[in-house]
């Protein structure tokens, strides 16, 4: 929408005569920290056009020249944003030592960057500021992925860095509390479900994402999905033989394999205690087993067990995905985390179809796939997160949802002003911004265009 004012803004200042000195201060600066990517080929297009326009127009009077010359002109400012939607090159030039005092300096003087090994000692102290951690270390805290935010923010800044935002530490302290609840207050205002809800781009799946990489070097053991769409959509899908529900094998083989990645020596040490015989559907491909409709697990077994059935029996994977949200719940040694990005997509329709006839099918909602329905609901008393995902295009949602408590949803704010500031600082930290042309008025500008929206401030550091 930004994108299609500064076409628009750009048509209205040619028509006008003059244009708005927010624009043309912001977007046309002396200096550009990186040369815009136009196509060559428009470049040609639009020469060959004017020179064709300036023979034609000899044996015509005056006022029809005129007249086409306006129109021209009009025309040539509704294309000079054609290529707004090209990337900028990234920069080129070798980013500063990686702590230097003299440059890592944010808003008001203040240190730029918070030096931590994890998350959990920052305080209010450290919020507005970045903590640095290699991609090595994102990778193997998070292994079944990163958010695509989050990369998009390393790729641009050529830096693997996040903000301590006020909310990622309400966030953390929430469940800190629940945990290890302090004397004097207890958990008495500590939420054990929430929702995360909030405009497009405003850092949901990164606070959640940081959330997870803080309980798991807390020694938690947590279910992180930073995909809840996949479970709905692709592979195949069976109608379940014992209740109404729809199997997906294939998601459920690859929830197993995510929850494994990161988990394989606590679930190993964790018994099972659930030992009724485990239900067998239909396999990715190849149907059901003949004459066997369930197999059982060996008493001594370990979760680790549970889930290397589900992985190495395609039949058993559905299954076990339901049977591990069981004993996930059962858990006692360990605190146990749930956390579910994209996880508006769960109360809307898949992509599945069932066929009614030959002529006719019913879409099937998510809460009929098998899965979903044994870990979307949020009525109980175990540690859950989910966070809405705006880019996933599903819709705006009701208030009140199906299976989540009343009150759960947390909204979460763009950035503020004071976290703006430290962003536009980082950036110039990083280079995406001329230090020779950043100032306070430059930066606010970017901020009120963008309203906070993160992603836009990124897109638009560079036109200071």
């Amino acid at each position: 929408m930004l994108r299609s004012v500064l076409r628009s803004s750009s048509a209205a200042a040619a028509a006008g005569g003059r244009g708005s000195s927010l624009f043309s201060d912001l977007l046309f600066p002396p200096a550009s920290s990186r040369a815009y990517a136009k196509a060559k080929t428009k470049a040609k297009t639009k020469t060959k056009t004017k020179t064709k326009t300036k023979t034609t127009t000899k044996g015509k009077n005056s006022r029809s020249v005129a007249a086409d010359e306006s129109a021209a002109s009009v025309d040539d400012a509704s294309h000079a944003f054609d290529g707004i939607d090209i990337e900028f090159e990234r920069p080129t030039d070798p980013l500063p030592p990686t702590y230097d005092p003299a440059l890592d300096v944010g808003p008001g003087g203040r240190p730029l960057f918070a030096f931590t090994k994890s998350l959990a000692p920052l305080s209010r102290k450290e919020a507005c500021s970045y903590v640095d951690f290699r991609l090595e270390e994102w990778n193997a805290m998070l292994p079944e992925g990163l958010p695509a935010g989050m990369k998009k923010e390393f790729e641009e800044t050529r830096r693997c860095a996040v903000m301590v935002r006020q909310s990622f530490l309400d966030l953390r302290d929430n469940f800190r509390r629940i945990v290890d609840p302090p004397i004097h207050t207890g958990t008495k205002n500590s939420k054990k479900q929430i929702v995360l809800d909030g405009p497009v781009s405003c850092g949901k799946s990164i606070i959640l994402a940081m959330l997870v990489h803080w309980a798991r070097s807390e020694g938690w053991l947590v279910f992180y999905v930073p995909k809840g769409k996949e479970w709905t959509h692709g592979g195949f899908f069976y109608k379940n033989l014992h209740n109404e529900f729809w199997d997906t094998p294939v998601q459920a083989e690859t929830i197993l394999q995510n929850f494994l990645k990161f988990n394989e020596d606590r679930l190993q040490q964790l018994p099972c205690q659930i030992f009724d015989p485990i239900l067998l559907g239909e396999g990715a491909g190849v149907g059901l087993m003949k004459n066997v409709d369930s197999m059982a697990m060996p008493e001594g077994s370990t979760l680790y067990d549970l889930i290397q059935t589900g992985i190495t029996y395609t039949h058993a994977a559905v299954s076990v995905v339901v049977r591990l949200r069981k004993e996930l719940s059962l858990v006692k040694d360990v605190p146990v985390l749930f956390a579910i990005d994209q996880y508006n997509n769960w109360f809307t329709f898949s992509e599945y179809h069932e066929l009614l006839t030959w002529q006719s099918t019913r879409q099937i909602h998510a809460r009929e796939v098998t899965t979903v329905n044994a870990y979307r609901s949020m009525m109980h008393d175990d540690m859950m997160v989910g966070a809405f995902s705006h880019s996933t295009a599903v819709g705006k949602l009701r208030e009140e949802l199906p299976d989540v408590p009343r009150g759960a949803r947390l909204m979460l704010p763009r950035y503020t002003l004071n976290e703006a500031a430290t962003v536009c600082h980082y950036y110039l930290r990083q280079s995406l911004i001329r230090r020779d042309s950043f100032s306070d008025e430059k930066w606010k500008k970017i901020y009120y265009l963008s309203n906070g929206n993160g992603s836009e401030m990124r897109w638009l550091a560079p036109f200071i």
